[in-house]
């Protein structure tokens, strides 16, 4: 089944073009500055909104039906989406693409199932990657959806699920590796509190210090040459997160003894949160030694959530490059 068969790849086709699935100013061959611009600009497809978000929102449910989403097992429906996921990748000729875990296969009703439904899609990742010639950007492990995360993953106070955390991170650490990905992203969703009345700040800042060491030593121990990222974000889901912005993370990796370890995987929407702008947190990553990866979207001014919108205004985006 073909999601996409009656789509054409993208091309460009320059600013002229009357075709509303071309590219316009986008040539991926076109040198500049003594490189291809597919080579400066290094696109990669997500593959959590693009095929695993439902269109939901805060006061209502599902708006989205794909034919991935029902219909079948779920391992059935994870290799449909990997079907379409790389049809569209290949058709919109991007170079890249980057997972979650759970944005390729379900969990399980075990832990040990759950690591089995993984390692097969990641073996068909492989293949569609071989098949299409893209090639994946980094993976990361959700951490947050689940509710065992409710009151975080490395920072949670039981230790079983620190342990959890801890396997998913290796697993998806060993998917990335064998599946040729450049880096390695953790995003700390749930590391943060609501209130400090039942929260024990120090722990939870070394218990985080300590799962990111664990990282660093499990990098070097398989052999990956990648560089791990943190994705900072100030609230939402937490209210308060312990990965604010890229000045906060660098004070952090500096306690631990990680600031030539570990980078940062800038988001836009994410910084403006944060009351900075998207090329602030770029050139304090770049004076600071730790710029590694940017999420290029962007946020709607006149809402205080996180809402991931493709970037469309020129020049605040021409500033970002800038900085690049």
């Amino acid at each position: 089944m073909s999601y996409f068969e009656h789509i054409q790849p993208v091309r460009f086709e320059g600013a002229d073009s009357h075709n509303e699935l071309a590219f316009k100013h986008y040539d991926k061959d076109r040198i500049v500055l003594g490189q291809r611009m597919e080579d400066h600009l290094r696109f990669a497809a997500c593959y959590w909104h693009n095929f695993v978000w439902t269109g939901l929102d805060p006061f209502g449910g599902a708006t989205f039906e794909r034919p991935w989403f029902q219909g079948g097992s779920p391992m059935e429906l994870a290799k449909l989406k990997a079907d379409a996921a790389f049809e569209f990748f290949a058709k919109l000729g991007v170079p890249y693409y980057c997972f979650h875990d759970r944005d390729v296969a379900p969990e399980g009703t075990t832990p040990r199932e759950s690591h089995e439904n993984f390692q097969r899609l990641v073996d068909v990742l492989g293949e569609k990657q071989q098949a299409t010639g893209v090639k994946l950007l980094w993976g990361t492990a959700n951490l947050f959806s689940h509710r065992r995360f409710m009151s975080g993953a490395s920072t949670n106070p039981d230790p079983e699920i620190f342990k959890m955390a801890a396997l998913q991170v290796r697993d998806a650490m060993d998917a990335t590796l064998k599946l040729g990905g450049e880096n390695y992203v953790l995003w700390g969703g749930r590391e943060g509190y609501e209130s400090l009345l039942n929260t024990r700040l120090g722990q939870e800042l070394d218990q985080l210090g300590r799962f990111l060491t664990m990282v660093v030593e499990y990098k070097h121990k398989i052999g990956f040459k990648g560089a791990i990222l943190i994705e900072p974000k100030p609230r939402e889901p937490s209210k308060h997160q312990y990965d604010f912005d890229t000045a906060t993370v660098y004070g952090f990796l500096k306690r631990y003894g990680l600031e030539n370890e570990v980078k940062v995987n800038i988001e836009a929407n994410h910084a403006t949160l944060s009351g900075h702008s998207f090329e602030h947190e770029i050139a304090t990553a770049g004076a600071l030694g730790i710029l590694g990866s940017l999420d290029m979207n962007r946020g709607d001014p006149q809402l205080g959530w996180d809402t991931d919108q493709f970037p469309n205004n020129v020049p605040e985006t021409a500033l970002a490059l800038y900085h690049v």
